[in-house]
């Protein structure tokens, strides 16, 4: 697996990270996973090359958390990245966000909200410092932080050793001018998929104007860029609103997975591993979240970073993909 070098981090990340939203479980995800499953993919990812486990304590109100702290436990810390998040809560009042089943949450950036945060992670987490933390949305109105006071915070628990480098995930580029106006950060976390490359536009340039990592998260939008789903699959939980899950959409997914069967016979690999392939062909800084619940699953995944695409094959699947937004 190869491994890039991360702002302020001393040991190098895996360009695949393994995203643990779907093992948190809960009704974003149709109910929760296998625990022994969720355990064992985990403490996989080191022998497989993958070194960073992304989390946050949004995903299954602290469930997800708790389960990598789980997982830890018995692993060679030093040997993984471990990367949660913050502003986002449900036990004190902010912006509203989401719904999640019956309960609510909030955006919460303040102050005091984060220094809460990071001493309940660390207990979840079961770690004495997390490697990457990282906002998880942004603040918004009538709950508004200014990025300068959210940046005071970190760099404070920075000099506490409780976190080591410092992320921002869903954020527009005045977002990031601001964070690195105020201190820097080292990656930026957004949505991208062949299918979602709106952070072409303005945020992955910007990201390599400034030498941050851009890590991709749901490269296989929830599942299907990865040719398991049939022509008939109904969507559950979080898939439901998404764009390409609708049914005027998903039947013209299915026939672009079919055109690149070629290209998956030509790499001798899956649907799924071309889909993140293309990702990583993006740039050396540009990283990607895996979202595996099995050993399995895991394993196989790990095939997307050992291709090395002709960019004129790169510049197909582009092609191809932006004839389904015409």
């Amino acid at each position: 697996m190869k491994k890039v070098k991360i702002g302020t981090l001393d040991k190098p990340v895996s360009r695949m990270g393994l995203g643990t939203w779907a093992i948190g479980g809960g009704p974003a995800w149709g109910g929760d996973k296998a625990l022994d499953d969720c355990l064992n993919t985990i403490r996989k990812c080191p022998e497989l090359g993958v070194n960073l486990l992304d989390t946050a304590p949004g995903y299954n109100f602290g469930q997800s958390e708790e389960i990598v702290g789980m997982a830890l436990q018995g692993m060679d810390r030093e040997e993984v990245i471990v990367q949660t998040k913050f502003g986002i809560v449900w036990d004190r009042k902010g912006a509203l966000f989401n719904k999640v089943g019956d309960r609510q949450l909030y955006k919460n950036l303040s102050p005091d909200s984060i220094r809460h945060e990071i001493g309940e992670s660390l207990r979840r987490l079961q770690t004495p410092y997390i490697d990457i933390y990282m906002s998880h949305w942004q603040a918004v109105e009538p709950y508004m932080t200014p990025i300068e006071e959210t940046m005071d915070v970190l760099q404070e628990l920075k000099a506490q050793g409780k976190i080591r480098a410092i992320g921002a995930a869903n954020v527009d580029i005045n977002h990031v001018r601001e964070y690195v106006r105020c201190g820097g950060v080292d990656i930026i976390q957004a949505k991208y998929s062949v299918l979602d490359r709106a952070v072409e536009d303005e945020l992955l340039p910007l990201c390599r104007e400034e030498g941050i990592a851009l890590q991709a998260y749901s490269p296989l939008e929830m599942g299907l860029l990865s040719g398991a789903l049939p022509r008939d699959y109904k969507p559950v939980g979080a898939q439901i609103p998404k764009k390409w899950f609708q049914p005027e959409n998903m039947p013209r997914v299915m026939d672009f997975l079919d055109e690149l069967k070629p290209l998956c016979e030509k790499y001798d690999c899956a649907v799924a591993d071309l889909s993140m392939a293309w990702i990583l062909a993006q740039g050396d800084k540009v990283l990607l979240l895996s979202g595996a619940t099995t050993v399995d699953q895991i394993r196989k995944n790990t095939r997307a970073d050992e291709l090395e695409l002709d960019p004129a094959d790169v510049q197909l699947i582009r092609d191809m993909a932006e004839a389904l937004d015409k």
